[in-house]
């Protein structure tokens, strides 16, 4: 992209030395390494900021595709089991609904149980009792 031919180069370097000085050169050249320094670190930044914004639209893309597979398959299974979805309803809620028992027979096989009441407090003795002089 940026071709320097050696003679470029080296026409760059005698101008320099004839502008600047050189006594001031290490320090142009000092300056300018520093430049271009942070001029490295914003486009890697920039970059980085960029890949992360790809990133994150691949997943959403996979995410995105995921779920479409997942209820073409809970449709297909719903469809399968007999189930079909009410007018309105998505094929997953009728998928649950077809999956789901009634009553939960662990649930059903308990009776409740009482609640717990608290031990009556015993009464103060007279050693508990605060003394005044």
């Amino acid at each position: 992209m940026f071709d320097v031919a050696p003679s470029e180069l080296l026409l760059v370097a005698i101008v320099a030395i004839v502008v600047i000085g050189p006594k001031d050169l290490p320090l142009a050249l000092r300056t300018a390494g520093r430049w271009m320094g942070k001029i490295r670190r914003v486009s890697n930044h920039f970059r980085a900021g960029i890949e992360t914004m790809i990133r994150e639209a691949e997943m959403e893309e996979m995410e995105r595709k995921w779920r479409e597979q997942n209820a073409a398959i809970m449709a297909q299974d719903a469809a399968q089991a007999g189930g079909k979805a009410a007018e309105g309803q998505t094929p997953d809620a009728a998928a649950d609904q077809v999956a789901a028992p009634a009553v939960m027979p662990e649930v059903a096989a308990h009776a409740p149980t009482p609640p717990v009441e608290p031990a009556p407090a015993a009464p103060a003795s007279q050693t508990d009792a605060p003394r005044l002089l």
